[in-house]
């Protein structure tokens, strides 16, 4: 009898899964066919020409939008897009950039390349290409027009603070280094900065890196992923596996289904288990870089020292499609190895009515603890063990340091002083006085969102004109009080203007050797590194 109740129930199991697929599969193909139907009328009725292949990718971006961020759809140049940005190598000109309507701006030159060799500089905005002008061009199109084999030349217009310069340049082969700079601190300790997990150039940047400061005595280590946007999951293993032994778990994703779910643990022996460490992260350490850091920290084997990093948790995978397209999907949370996920935004809860979503990191989190007993927690990215001296960032400056403001000032101020030797350059008190004076009279990148809903209100007047000094006066008492807020960190704030600074007249190279003698947590890093007995304390219980 019990063996018959046992089959009947699995019967009635495997019946309702089977119809649930049915039903799931039958949803699916029914707004395939909704879909197939609406975009073969509208071609063939609407009124004016219509561009399939365009209308196709938005309708699919759009689709994906309210998912994550991460996950996308990539037509056949975002394909190629995607490959440089993993692999770091292309034909092009040396430079990154990002588009607005006129054209393209240049927003770093490479050094050594054919951008730097045919004197294009930052802030410069590249108008037409091979008498093609971009501001007729579709967006999309604009960085396949700068990319191309090694040695094919493009001729370029250039903007260049309102002036228009004539520029020939060759491509060259641009292979981006992940490893930028290291060098000794002092004697003992030496100091590595990574900025991107570039398949295989990351781990491979590092270990010769390592390798050559041991060589001039290193016997301590400053390891530098702030601003390291992340990448390769395998590189991020492979480079905490420097420092950790064989065999131990490094990250585990966990994803709907069992192939989206694997355990990565380390499989060589380590370069050094020993080496004292300090890592250095901040709020735009993610993804990769948390999952070294985090790992470090459940081990115990480095101090981590900083800002509370992103909080990227989530793991994606590329899929092909046809025609040279392909899908990147968000498949799994990643998990570090005390448990913790670090993610901090809450897709899955977006609020249907605002689109808001909330924070992890806003609700009670769990309590985890390391190999020697630490309590940490997870939400809203790797907490450091040592956070650094810099004021609590006000949400003003957050959306001061995410726009372009700092960006387009200092492209003002390159244009003012273009002799500047900066090699020992400090930004004071007074050059800070003249970044509030430029947000209050001519920027336009860093706005508020009171000065968002009050210019949406001005525009939705009829005749706004009758109201338009009011409306001057009241945007101006706005601007003002957004900048009082920033002053509240105008440590932080000066710094990253100084930086900026010093890397127009130096290139990167330059700023990270800037870096190295004025930086004020490195300096704490070396501090720390040298009190032993503090340093060991923080990684016990």
């Amino acid at each position: 009898m019990k063996n018959r109740t046992a089959l009947i129930l699995g019967s009635l199991i495997i019946i309702s899964l089977f119809f649930s697929f049915q039903s799931r599969f039958f949803e699916i193909a029914k707004q395939i066919e909704i879909y197939n139907n609406l975009f073969k009328e509208l071609n063939i009725n609407y009124i004016d020409e219509i561009n399939p292949g365009d209308l196709t990718d938005k309708a699919i971006k759009n689709t994906l939008k309210n998912l994550d961020p991460y996950t996308n759809f990539f037509n056949e140049q975002d394909v190629e897009d995607a490959r440089i940005s993993r692999e770091g190598e292309y034909g092009g000109l040396g430079i990154s950039s990002f588009s607005i309507n006129k054209g393209m701006v240049i927003s770093e030159v490479y050094k050594g390349f054919s951008a730097d060799k045919a004197g294009l500089k930052v802030g410069d905005i590249i108008t037409t290409v091979n008498d093609v002008e971009l501001s007729s061009t579709e967006k999309s199109q604009f960085t396949q027009m700068l990319k191309g084999v090694p040695g094919k030349k493009l001729s370029l217009k250039v903007d260049r603070n309102g002036t228009t310069k004539n520029i020939l340049v060759e491509l060259d082969k641009v292979v981006i280094n992940p490893v930028p700079f290291y060098d000794m601190i002092d004697a003992e300790t030496g100091y590595i900065v990574l900025t991107r997990f570039i398949s295989q150039k990351a781990t491979e940047g590092v270990v010769n890196a390592f390798a050559d400061l041991k060589k001039r005595g290193m016997t301590k280590l400053v390891f530098d992923l702030r601003y390291n946007p992340g990448g390769s999951l395998y590189d991020a293993v492979n480079i905490t596996n420097l420092f950790i032994p064989k065999g131990l778990k490094v990250v585990d994703t966990r994803g709907k289904s069992q192939k989206n779910s694997r355990t990565y643990k380390t499989n060589k022996d380590p370069l050094d288990a020993n080496i004292p460490i300090v890592v250095l992260i901040n709020g735009r350490s993610a993804s990769a870089s948390e999952i070294v850091s985090g790992a470090l920290q459940d081990y115990d084997r480095a101090v981590i020292m900083g800002e509370r990093s992103f909080g990227k948790g989530l793991v994606q995978r590329y899929f092909d499609l046809s025609y040279g397209t392909q899908m990147k999907i968000t498949i799994s949370k990643y998990y570090t190895p005390s448990g913790r996920c670090i993610q901090e935004l809450d897709y899955a809860n977006r609020d249907p009515k605002t689109g808001k979503v909330p924070k992890f990191s806003d609700t009670t989190l769990n309590e985890f603890t390391t190999k020697n007993g630490r309590k940490v927690y997870d939400g809203g990215g790797v907490t450091p063990d040592i956070v650094s001296e810099f004021s609590k960032k006000t949400d003003e400056t957050d959306e001061l340091l995410k726009s372009r403001a700092i960006f387009n000032f200092v492209t003002d101020f390159t244009y003012q002083n273009p002799n500047l030797s900066a090699e020992n350059y400090t930004f004071t008190p007074k050059g800070f006085n003249s970044f509030k004076e430029y947000l209050l009279r001519k920027d336009t990148a860093f706005i508020s969102n009171e000065e968002k809903l009050f210019q949406s209100a001005y525009k939705s007047v009829e005749n706004n004109k009758i109201i338009t000094p009011e409306y001057t006066t009241i945007i101006q008492q706005l601007k003002a009080i957004k900048v009082a807020k920033i002053v509240e960190n105008e440590d932080l704030i000066s710094k990253e203007i100084e930086n900026e600074i010093v890397e127009r007249y130096t290139y990167k190279e330059g700023m990270y050797k800037h870096l190295f003698k004025n930086d004020v947590t490195i300096k704490n890093a070396v501090t720390l590194l040298n009190d032993t007995k503090k340093y060991n304390s923080i990684l016990k219980k």
